[in-house]
């Protein structure tokens, strides 16, 4: 930009003296683009104005013929097609001629928007990269929403910007500002516009509920319309280099409580641009009595997730793993979650609640689901246990019942039994079970103290113990023993070849 002066100057000389371009910038020390700028606006062509020769001069028509068709093209496009066509001369002031013969666009002009007080709110999300939560790399958000009337902002900060994320920010904001607006823009957000195909709008039905709930109008901003929304794109770039630039903070509490702060004594305290006269927390205080009151009840602003539980008794929300009853595997449930909560419903039952974490690859863990699934594997294994021993030792049931009347330790005893039948067999165990039975000794140790006697007076080795998996599939093989004049006959037949 030159002063006005100058540019009175400069259209004297050329529309008064007739002088050529290059003597005006010479006298006037000016660039000669900056001459032939001014001379634009008085609506002089380019190339009405005197020119020397140039090796370029033979490609205007092809030049002046792309241009015409693509007004947009890029001079180093046009650069590359005039040298594939003959062209000899550098790229230096190529721009320049290219330039001298586009079709210059008209530039649009913009209303300035006004709103009454109350009317109107513009609302956006802004990106402040990334923080470590929990170990986890997680993206800083930060919700705005700027009152187009004072121009009074609400600012708050997150770690996500799902649907959940984003309407209790609006509920935060109404309750901040004492009341709900009549109408918010939006620009073309995923958490506000499921579709847009020209002028026809699909807004997010959740947000719809939302906004019926508080009885105000979203309203998308037509594309390529910035002013529409600009007070709030200013505002964004306001909080970047006003208040979010070389803060530091200890944790989202206490960046959030900083911004509350900024808003209030930074911003608030700043001139009205539209009346110099008072300050922009003063214009709203005007405002606020314009507010629409707020509901009497909350909206239920929590994100819902359908999910499956698989095999293992946990649910995933979020890249992170929550644990529930072990009844409910292979079943669907619905994680709602809150910033601070995770709750599981199934069906409208919430069947157990979590703390939410905001780590990434954590398992979440109740004891009780832990404590619950374990005694439910031991009852598994006891009664697989309970059932091998009494279909190889039925009279086994008998020492049982007698060992319970007397106190004794059911899962114990049936393992330490079940022990014994690998090592002695069902034929010997059900031998010293019915002796045990007859003595009125109804102890593991009774019969474990027969058998070794038994074994002893048999004058046979102790056994050696076996361990086996409680697998089917392994403890039901059935070996069949070969008698051992086959293998006689093997070695009568070895020999007989031999001879």
């Amino acid at each position: 930009m030159i002063p006005a002066d100058l540019e009175a100057k400069i259209r004297r000389l050329h529309h008064v003296e007739t002088w050529p371009v290059g003597t005006i910038a010479r006298q006037l020390g000016l660039h000669h683009s900056t001459v032939r700028r001014v001379l634009l606006t008085d609506g002089v062509p380019l190339t009405a104005i005197p020119t020397r020769p140039s090796k370029a001069d033979p490609y205007v028509p092809f030049i002046e013929s792309v241009l015409k068709q693509y007004p947009d093209v890029a001079a180093s496009r046009i650069f590359d097609m005039v040298r594939e066509r003959g062209y000899t001369g550098g790229p230096d002031h190529f721009r320049t001629i290219i330039a001298r013969y586009r079709p210059h666009k008209p530039m649009e002009a913009f209303l300035r928007l006004s709103t009454l007080p109350g009317e109107q709110a513009q609302i956006d999300w802004g990106s402040f990269g990334h923080i470590e939560v929990e170990g986890a790399r997680r993206a800083l958000c930060a919700f705005v929403l700027v009152l187009s009337y004072s121009r009074w902002m609400f600012l708050r900060f997150g770690y996500d910007q799902r649907m959940g994320s984003f309407l209790a920010h609006h509920e935060a904001a109404f309750g901040s500002i004492g009341g709900v607006v009549r109408t918010s823009l939006y620009d073309n957000l995923k958490s506000a516009v499921t579709q847009r195909i020209g002028d026809a709008i699909v807004f997010n039905e959740t947000l719809l509920a939302f906004a019926n709930h508080y009885r105000y109008e979203p309203r998308p901003v037509a594309p390529f319309r910035g002013n529409e929304k600009g007070r709030v794109e200013r505002g964004i770039r306001d909080v970047r280099t006003s208040f979010f630039a070389a803060r530091t903070w200890t944790d989202l509490d206490d960046l959030n409580a900083q911004a509350a702060r900024w808003c209030r004594e930074v911003r608030g305290a700043r001139k009205h641009p539209e009346d110099r006269t008072r300050t922009v927390a003063e214009v709203f205080e005007e405002e606020r009595g314009r507010l629409r009151p707020l509901p009497s009840d909350a909206f239920p602003c929590e994100d819902r997730v359908e999910v499956r539980v698989g095999k293992t008794p946990y649910v995933r929300f979020d890249s992170n793993d929550y644990s529930v009853p072990h009844t409910t595997v292979r079943q669907s449930l619905t994680v709602v979650a809150s910033p601070e909560t995770v709750r599981v419903l199934d069906g409208t039952q919430v069947i157990t609640r979590h703390v939410r974490s905001w780590g990434k690859g954590k398992q979440i863990e109740d004891p009780a689901h832990i404590a619950a699934l374990a005694a439910r594997k031991a009852e598994a294994r006891e009664g697989h246990a309970m059932n091998r021993l009494f279909t190889a030792i039925p009279t086994a049931r008998g020492l049982i019942e007698q060992l319970a009347e007397r106190g004794g330790n059911i899962g114990s005893a049936v393992a330490r039994l079940g022990e014994l039948l690998d090592a002695f067999g069902p034929d010997a165990l059900t031998i010293a079970v019915a002796e045990a039975r007859g003595a009125d000794a109804p102890h593991v140790a009774a019969v474990r103290q027969i058998l070794d006697r038994h074994r002893q007076e048999a004058d046979l080795p102790p056994p050696i113990a076996v361990v086996l998996p409680d697998d089917p599939r392994v403890r039901k093989v059935v070996v069949r023993p070969r008698p051992l004049s086959a293998y006689d006959q093997l070695k009568t037949r070895k020999g007989g070849d031999r001879g």
